[in-house]
């Protein structure tokens, strides 16, 4: 059993690497904004919280630089740190409200375990393609983006979009973190691992407030679900690759606990293209009682960019280190639909 800081323990991704980790019998404290988000996680495992085997902490601001300092301080013992909190949505008025959180968040982490968490061996960050992907050549065939790729955008990049933004905020937390424990004078102990995936889809397993507050990703899945792609689907973007969020909640659980040589690695996982189109098809085929709402045979859009304008990707080194078995596109949507409807889609 590995004793396990998990940040944001209410995300997304964050809740399926705590289901993962509480099924393989870990001892997991993990971070919540509120405690209202931090009994709802209690009550969805009561045997692990009564046993003390799932202790949740408050942190409700990550953007503080000293915000995991008591949380790290008051639970001695730990071996692994998987961070994931961060922002991820478009819905702000200034960049600094995701460049903040999201660097100032990953630097704070590193920095109370240095100072407070000898027994702490390696940490996993939670990063993303943005921190990969040069916007510049997301139409180039002839370009090729793998684990050794990084996105070159500035901060006077930022006011360009809120993709933009949302990208820098990764790539610059991202490197924030590597110059930490490259720093002799940061005292850091541990290696440290990223995990940079692309589009995440799959199941909720948290306890969404609506299905208006669903992580950016699967919004597409509900606007498919409410009619919005009856008589058009729209475009995917650019971005083509995806990958489901139990594959990376596995990736992150291989990789900070599970494999030595993966100290020190950028892990790249997807699963491959998809295409809203796709998406749309599956949904019809699987779901025939949402027929009127869903788009016909006959709709028209959200097809993949062509071949010879799209990107193309490697992440061969990061499958052939995590030997991972990346779930269908179909059992993906699948899973999600049927998640989704939990919640009144």
């Amino acid at each position: 059993m590995t004793k396990v800081l998990l940040t944001g323990g209410s995300g997304f991704i964050a809740a399926h690497i705590l289901e993962q980790l509480l099924a393989k019998g870990h001892s997991v404290v993990t971070t919540v904004r509120s405690e209202e988000k931090a009994a709802k996680i209690r009550e969805a495992y009561p045997s692990q919280a009564a046993a003390g085997d799932l202790i949740t902490a408050i942190v409700p601001d990550i953007a503080q630089p000293n915000a995991f300092d008591e949380v790290v301080a008051q639970n001695p013992g730990l071996e692994v740190v998987l961070h994931t909190a961060s922002p991820f949505h478009f819905k702000f008025n200034d960049p600094k409200e995701l460049l903040d959180p999201a660097v100032v968040g990953t630097t704070s982490i590193l920095r109370a375990v240095a100072a407070s968490a000898p027994t702490v061996r390696r940490v996993v960050v939670t990063s993303s393609f943005a921190a990969i992907v040069d916007e510049a050549h997301v139409k180039d065939a002839s370009h090729t983006f793998s684990e050794r790729s990084w996105n070159p955008v500035t901060l006077t990049d930022v006011h360009r979009a809120p993709a933009t933004a949302y990208r820098a905020s990764k790539t610059f937390a991202e490197r924030a973190a590597w110059d930490f424990v490259q720093d002799p004078a940061t005292g850091a102990k541990f290696d440290l691992v990223t995990i940079n995936p692309p589009m995440v889809f799959g199941p909720v397993v948290h306890y969404l407030a609506s299905l208006d507050a669903i992580n950016t990703s699967n919004e597409r899945v509900v606007d498919c679900l409410r009619g919005k792609w009856r008589d058009e689907v729209p475009s995917g973007g650019p971005v083509a690759i995806w990958v489901d969020v139990r594959d990376v909640a596995e990736a992150h659980i291989k990789a900070g606990l599970e494999i030595p040589e993966a100290g020190g690695k950028r892990l790249f996982v997807t699963a491959g293209l998809f295409s809203n189109a796709e998406l749309g098809r599956i949904a019809r085929k699987n779901f025939p009682e949402d027929a009127e709402r869903l788009p016909t045979e006959e709709t028209k859009g959200g097809e993949l960019p062509a071949e010879g304008e799209r990107f193309r990707f490697d992440n061969s080194e990061t499958n052939k280190l995590l030997g991972i078995k990346y779930r269908s596109f179909e059992e993906c949507v699948v899973d999600t639909i049927k998640s989704l409807k939990k919640h009144g889609a």
